[in-house]
């Protein structure tokens, strides 16, 4: 049976949820926050193409059950169907960044995401 997942009706609040999801290691759910083909900047240096190249990713970070807190927002940039959001990150990283696109129901998925910018 599928789990009905809130989804973003904003492109901010695609940070809430993963930091929600992540927290609750619900790894099917932070994947759902991206498009099937999004990149995310991550090992550092690296990149990681596609949910099922993500979910690996995640199911790595998350085994050991890191927990995450909800960072401040920089104000969020719009083009259209594209919004770049971004937030000053509270471990000293420098910052974060993400690029999310409004899919056709209205909600929005990640498409990039850069999660350390040192």
């Amino acid at each position: 049976m599928t789990t009905a997942r809130e989804t973003a009706a904003y492109p901010e609040d695609l940070a809430r949820l993963f930091v929600e999801r992540a927290n609750a290691g619900d790894i099917e759910g932070v994947v759902a926050l991206y498009e099937p083909d999004a990149v995310l900047a991550f090992p550092p240096g690296g990149q990681t193409v596609g949910r099922e190249a993500i979910r690996a990713a995640l199911e790595r970070l998350l085994a050991p059950r890191p927990r995450f807190d909800l960072e401040e927002p920089m104000p969020t940039v719009f083009n259209g169907d594209l919004a770049l959001t971004s937030t000053r990150a509270s471990d000293g990283t420098g910052g974060r960044a993400q690029v999310a696109r409004r899919q056709p129901d209205g909600s929005w998925l990640r498409i990039l995401d850069r999660p350390e910018a040192g």
